[in-house]
């Protein structure tokens, strides 16, 4: 097994290009769309890079792995699937967020089934690699699509662990919830010491480099949000506490219109021309808590 890490530094993303050494099989995991939100243009530069490197080393991309579905940046699944055809799995938990964001943007023609994407994904569910077997844990808390993926002793979390001075996720979105992010990862500190935790972020001081990987153990022993001796209910206070005080993430407009259609645009209008919806003068914020409540009723 062969994991090549690749850095994304406007959005503090790590995309892995997943191999197995004796068939060249490959999977992208959470590969990232650049997207400027002042020209509109998308730069597919960055992706052209896990790309590049995986024709080098004679890989074969079979599958595109998404951890969740992101808000704070473009994935360029639809876009690989587009050039090579390789298939998109994530969470089945999509369905809940493609409904929840189809109403908050009004996106009435949305299929919120999980269409868009060929394989939903569930607890204990495989996928095959060549020789590679990768196991599916779903790790909910952050948002409810959420899952991990392991391979051999390498686990994907997504956003569900950080480096340690960054702690966990945010769990004020929508399907989030604290004490469920709290289950997921003492799942993962029970996996075995050695277990390799892959971020999807880090966000290194000027002059320090980005950091993909940390042993369970470490993470453990040295995460500033949960240690082997946090309790639950700690840990929810702190969580919920933290949470008041963010704001929403720059790119959560674009992100989810094009994250949960598995990385495509929104249809093109009568003009030939694609747009991203910007609501005015509404704050995201209420529109969600407003789809939120109409989805409860």
């Amino acid at each position: 097994m062969e994991i090549a890490p690749f850095y994304e530094p406007e959005s503090g993303t790590w995309t892995y290009l997943l191999s197995d050494n004796t068939t060249h099989s490959a999977a992208i995991i959470d590969p990232v769309w650049v997207y400027n939100p002042v020209s509109g243009m998308a730069d597919s530069t960055f992706v052209d890079k896990v790309l590049d490197s995986a024709r080098q080393e004679g890989l074969q991309i079979e599958w595109v792995l998404e951890t969740h579905a992101h808000a704070d940046h473009l994935t360029a699944a639809g876009e690989i699937r587009r050039r090579i055809g390789a298939r998109i799995a994530c969470g089945r938990g999509i369905c809940t967020v493609q409904a929840t964001f189809a109403r908050v943007f009004n996106m009435s023609g949305l299929a919120t089934d999980g269409r868009q994407f060929d394989r939903l994904l569930g607890e204990g569910d495989h996928i095959k690699l060549g020789e590679l077997e990768i196991r599916v844990i779903e790790t909910p808390g952050h948002t409810n699509d959420s899952v991990t993926y392991l391979a051999g002793d390498a686990a994907f979390v997504g956003d569900t662990l950080f480096t340690p001075s960054f702690g966990t996720a945010r769990c004020d979105f929508p399907g989030g919830n604290a004490g469920q992010l709290y289950d997921s990862i003492s799942r993962i500190y029970r996996l075995p010491d050695e277990t390799r935790v892959f971020f999807c972020h880090d966000y290194p001081k000027t002059g320090e480099q980005p950091a993909s990987q940390i042993t369970v153990a470490e993470s453990r022993d040295s995460n500033i949000h949960i240690r082997t001796e946090t309790t639950r209910d700690e840990y929810i206070a702190m969580r919920t506490a933290m949470d008041a005080q963010l704001g929403l993430p720059r790119l959560i407009m674009p992100s989810l219109q094009v994250n949960i259609q598995a990385g495509a645009p929104p249809p093109a209008d009568n003009n030939g021309v694609v747009y991203l919806k910007t609501p005015f003068n509404r704050p995201v914020a209420e529109l969600i808590r407003a789809a939120l409540v109409k989805y409860a009723g």
